[in-house]
Formats: C-alpha cells, sequence, structure tokens
C-alpha cells in the first residue's frame, strides 16, 4: 500500500512539473522563453540545496513529507486563477473558452479595435474541440525524427551524468558532495544562457555535446594511457594524478552533461507543435527519466559491467553529435502551432554556404499562428497578413 502511494505520488509530480513547464513555454513571448525556463530551472536547484537543511529540521521522514507537500495545498486554486493557454484554446477549437479570456482582456484593455475580432470569433462557436495525441508523430517526415533525437539526447545526458558523478562520489560519504552537485547544476543553467545566446539552441546544444563526448572519452582512455605508459615509477603518485585527472573531467562531463539534458528538454518544447506539445515534452522527460534508472541498475548489479555501461554511453553522445546537426533552429522563432507547421520546421545550414537536401523543399505550407500581435490577427488568422518568404521555420527555403 505504501509503495502504491509512492508510486500515485511520484505520478503527480511528474504531471504537474509537465504541465507548468508547457505552460511557462506558451505563455512566454519568443524574446523571453528561454530566460524564463532557466530562472525556473535556477529555483528548482534552490529547492534541491533546502533539502538538507528541512531534513536536518525535521528529522523525521513523515514530518518532512508535511512540509514538502504543505505547499501543494496553494495550488488548489490554480485552476480557477492562473488561465488556461489561449494558444492552446485557439488551435484546438475550444472557442467558448477562448472567448471568456478575450472577454477579460477586453475588459481589462477597454479596446474597441479589436470588437470586430471579437464578433468574428463569435462565428466559430458552433465548432467542435479537435483532441490530438502524441502518437500521430508516427505519420510526420520530419518531427518524430527531431523528437527521436532529442529523446536520445536526454537519455544520454541524464544516464552519463550518473557516471561522472560515479567519479566523484565513489567511496564518500560526505554530505559536501551533495552541495557540490547542486553547485555544478546552478553553474551549468548560468552558463547556459550566453552560450545559447551566442550559438542558437541547435549550437548549444551540439557544443556541450561535444564537452561531453571528449570528457568521457578522456575520462576511458587518457587515464588508462597514463597508468599504463607513465614515465614515473612512484606508484602513490601515478594514482594521485590518476585520480585528479579523472575529478577534473568527471566535474567538466556533469556540467556539460546537465546542460544537454535541460537543452533537450526546451528544445522539444520549442519544435513540438502546440497540439501535442504536452506529449512531445513527454517523452523526452520520460527518456530522461530511463537514464536516470540506470544508476539503481549499476547499483542492484555490484557495479558490474559499469565500465561497459559508460562505454555505450559515450558512444552514444557521438551519435547525438552526430544526429544535432539535424535539427532545425528555433531560436527567436514562434512556436509551430499544428502538426503541419511542426513538419514545417526545416534545418538551417551550420556553415556559410552548407547545402543540404532538406533546404530544396519549397512546397512548406503556408500558416499563421498565435504570437505577439494583436487580437485580431490571434482571433482570425486569416485576415493577418503573411509575408510571402514566411514559412513554418521562419523563412521559405528555397
Amino acid at each position: 500500500m505504501f509503495s502504491t502511494l509512492r508510486f500515485f505520488e511520484g505520478f503527480c509530480l511528474a504531471a504537474i512539473r509537465l504541465s507548468l513547464y508547457v505552460l511557462r513555454i506558451e505563455l512566454c513571448l519568443p524574446a523571453w522563453r528561454f530566460s524564463m525556463t532557466m530562472i525556473a530551472s535556477l529555483i528548482i536547484v534552490s529547492g534541491q540545496l533546502l533539502m538538507p537543511g528541512l531534513a536536518a529540521l525535521c528529522r523525521d521522514w513523515q514530518i518532512l513529507q508535511s512540509v514538502i507537500i504543505a505547499p501543494f495545498v496553494l495550488m488548489l486554486p490554480y485552476v480557477w486563477m492562473f488561465p488556461e493557454s489561449l494558444r492552446w484554446l485557439l488551435v484546438t477549437q475550444h472557442y467558448q473558452r477562448a472567448k471568456q479570456q478575450i472577454v477579460l482582456y477586453l475588459l481589462r484593455e477597454e479596446d474597441d479595435e479589436d470588437d470586430d475580432a471579437f464578433a468574428e470569433l463569435e462565428t466559430e462557436l458552433q465548432q467542435k474541440p479537435k483532441t490530438y495525441c502524441v502518437t500521430q508523430l508516427s505519420g510526420t517526415r520530419n518531427l518524430w525524427k527531431n523528437t527521436v533525437v532529442l529523446c536520445v539526447n536526454s537519455l544520454t545526458g541524464y544516464g552519463i551524468h550518473h557516471c561522472f558523478a560515479r567519479s566523484v562520489l565513489e567511496g564518500s560519504t560526505s554530505h559536501l558532495h551533495y552541495y557540490a552537485l547542486a553547485a555544478i547544476a546552478v553553474a551549468s543553467c548560468m552558463v547556459l544562457f550566453p552560450v545559447v545566446t551566442g550559438f542558437g539552441r541547435r549550437g548549444g546544444l551540439l557544443t556541450f555535446m561535444i564537452i561531453t563526448a571528449l570528457a568521457s572519452l578522456l575520462q576511458l582512455g587518457l587515464l588508462n594511457l597514463i597508468g599504463k605508459y607513465s614515465i614515473w615509477h612512484d606508484a602513490v603518485l601515478r594514482d594521485t594524478l590518476n585520480q585528479r585527472f579523472s575529478y577534473a573531467f568527471s566535474i567538466i562531463g556533469m556540467f556539460s552533461s546537465h546542460a544537454v539534458s535541460t537543452l533537450s528538454i526546451f528544445y522539444c518544447a520549442e519544435i513540438t507543435p502546440t497540439v501535442i506539445r504536452g506529449g512531445g515534452v513527454g517523452l523526452v522527460l520520460a527518456s530522461a527519466g530511463f537514464g536516470m534508472l540506470t544508476a539503481p541498475l549499476m547499483e542492484l548489479h555490484n557495479q558490474k559491467g559499469f565500465f561497459l555501461h559508460h562505454v555505450i554511453l559515450t558512444c552514444c553522445t557521438l551519435l547525438c553529435i552526430i544526429c544535432i546537426p539535424l535539427l532545425p533552429e528555433t531560436a527567436g522563432q514562434p512556436l509551430p502551432e499544428t502538426i503541419a507547421e511542426g513538419e514545417g520546421l526545416l534545418r538551417r545550414p551550420i556553415l556559410p554556404g552548407e547545402q543540404h537536401h532538406l533546404l530544396a523543399r519549397t512546397e512548406v505550407r503556408e500558416y499563421s499562428r498565435v504570437q505577439d500581435t494583436p487580437l485580431h490577427q490571434v482571433v482570425n488568422p486569416g485576415n493577418g497578413s503573411v509575408p510571402s518568404n514566411s514559412t513554418a521555420n521562419g523563412v521559405r527555403t528555397s
């Protein structure tokens, strides 16, 4: 019974995290999406830093459980106080609920220019809402490929993070290592922002994946070479040098792998269309959870096969480096709304002058999307003007 309740609790917490993540992405403007996500990640890490202090104060796990669950009571009126994503309501044709939010907007803004748009919405209220399922990804060409690549990135990032952490935490019982891991996560989130701002989503993900692969390869190969071909006859000095190099590569690997995992989830939220965004992000989070499951599996087998496990994940990082350039760049682009729009997200060349067969596609379906536009264009996008050179990825690929 206790195990069932714990499972149900974990399931509910995962659903809350997923819902908050998707809502945050859909409510933010393109220029603020990534920064708000990084602030939320820092808040999550701050909560992890508070856990040891709460555990020391509560002393009993039942009291600690009550203290942790108590703030969730404040989220009970969340459904009535916080608005549903207007973007999702419009694209799934929940026009009656969308009308209520638009009425509140009109009353608050007192803008008479949007009366015509509101009248046009009235004519659409008879349409039935549409339902979508994440399984519809199987009928796409580019969207499922992008989702699979990000799932593998997330799985690899969380899985190899344990391999690096084990090299640092092996044989240690100090609580300082817990804070060290949290500090690495904080540093990773802080460095992610300037890197992604400068290189974009795809460039930042590729950069951190390359660093992760190099740290893993050096830890697996260089340290063995130092021990095998070292000219030093002092075994103690050789082992000390080997251990220090292992710590250095592990810290770098944990830093970059955490960045890869965080950016992969955010990247998926931007690539997946609004109609199935929750399902797409859920797939990447499930892959991340599967990667984290490798840690207890190694413990159950008394670390047997751990070296092979590390080698397999390192090979996965190399595979991800090859696949990441196939992803489209989403920095500064509006979120895709329908599956057709998500399918129209095509990759762009990384290097100037690069040619790729995906860029030859000119029949990408034009569409309009909910973004930072006047309300009459949001409600009735057919009246909004769409530039002739715009496509699902922002620029016609011709």
